[in-house]
């Protein structure tokens, strides 16, 4: 389908999803929500589609945050509304079954480092910031913030970051364990197009069952989460996927995963 405020690019197995709104440094409107749900849809059902990169456009962003401007006129019935579209979205991308590598190449504030938050995989340019400012406005993180940032980097971490709104660098979100991975500005583009094809590489029926595990692991207790595993790991042995993988182990050859 066309977006407004999209842009979608395919380069084999891997697709980026690009917010492109620059002139508003990527800002999250209703519109957008709408858009990335269905873009997120499509990269879901579409078996060819291994691995998602999501990035913003320009490099100032890569999404400075939600839509201030059209917050303001928000009844609480239409705030609340708004939250849930964004959360219903930060979940879908959470819970993908693909893997999903956010491309961070300025500012992730507010309902933008909430978005790369849901990402499985989080790839920051040295010059990128993050931050929770919500405090600022008089309100509070709307899509998911205090809940995701809790589980990434803990509850002193959250309670500063969002009590304060203060805005961090890469490496210091990095040292929080909110970023995966910090690299020169000029490397970023070469660095997640290598991880992405790596992901994209490999099994997929195989990385689904690595994120729901470590999902549904994160949520429960941990003799909970570890039969989850064994479910996880035993169903695998019924895959083509992984009679492939152990043969060309044992062939000492490449595999080629089918994703049956």
């Amino acid at each position: 389908m066309a977006y407004r405020n999209l842009e979608i690019d395919n380069r084999g197995a891997v697709r980026t999803i690009i917010v492109n709104r620059p002139d508003k440094l990527n800002a999250l409107n209703r519109e957008t929500l709408n858009e990335l749900t269905i873009a997120f849809a499509q990269a879901a059902q579409d078996d060819s589609v291994r691995a998602v990169v999501l990035t913003g456009a320009g490099e100032k962003a890569f999404v400075a945050g939600a839509d201030i401007a059209e917050m303001n006129g928000y009844t609480p019935i239409q705030a609340q509304g708004f939250s849930r579209t964004g959360q219903r979205l930060m979940s879908s991308i959470e819970r993908l079954g693909k893997p999903v590598i956010a491309r961070i190449q300025g500012f992730a504030l507010g309902g933008g480092m909430e978005l790369a938050m849901a990402c499985h995989l989080r790839v920051a340019s040295e010059k990128a910031k993050f931050g929770q400012p919500e405090i600022n406005l008089g309100l509070i993180p709307g899509f998911g913030g205090t809940q995701r940032l809790l589980r990434l980097a803990g509850r002193g971490a959250t309670l500063e970051l969002c009590l304060t709104g203060a805005v961090i660098g890469a490496q210091r979100a990095h040292e929080l364990g909110i970023v995966t991975r910090v690299v020169a500005a000029d490397a970023l583009d070469d660095t997640v197009a290598a991880l992405a094809d790596q992901l994209a590489a490999a099994a997929p029926l195989a990385a689904a069952g690595i994120l729901d595990a470590v999902l549904q692991g994160g949520e429960t207790a941990i003799d909970q989460g570890l039969e989850f595993e064994t479910q996880g790991f035993a169903l695998a042995f019924s895959t083509e996927d992984m009679r492939e993988g152990t043969t060309a182990f044992l062939q000492k050859r490449k595999a080629e995963f089918k994703g049956r």
